[in-house]
């Protein structure tokens, strides 16, 4: 008798219809979603104050917020590497809503607006 292997279909340019709902691959217990609901929870007045307006729009402070805290708590702290997961990690896509952040957005944020509010 001979047995063929049988493997399950992989199409990897198959096209979708509708986008993923990255909402719906995060499991609910999930350390991205603790992160993201404690800063919910945080009074960001003080970091909403450190722009004053006029130039190029900036990136919600909220969430670049969500964003270190989840790095940390990832045991991430390399700019560039924070930036990479911004583009590879789902988790991280998630939480930033699929913005992809630049490794200086992210170096100016915690030592220019992060300055002195967290420590």
């Amino acid at each position: 008798m001979d047995k063929r292997a049988a493997f399950k279909p992989y199409q990897q340019n198959q096209m979708v219809f509708l986008p993923t709902d990255l909402n719906e691959l995060i499991p609910q217990n999930h350390m991205v979603r603790v992160v993201d609901k404690a800063v919910e929870t945080m009074n960001t007045k003080p970091l909403f104050d450190r722009y004053h307006g006029g130039g190029t729009s900036a990136y919600n402070p909220v969430m670049m917020l969500k964003v270190i805290m989840y790095a940390y708590a990832d045991g991430i702290y390399s700019s560039r590497k924070i930036a990479k997961a911004t583009r590879e990690n789902i988790n991280f896509l998630w939480l930033t809503g699929s913005v992809q952040l630049d490794f200086m957005t992210i170096n100016r944020f915690r030592s220019e607006r992060l300055k002195d509010i967290v420590n």
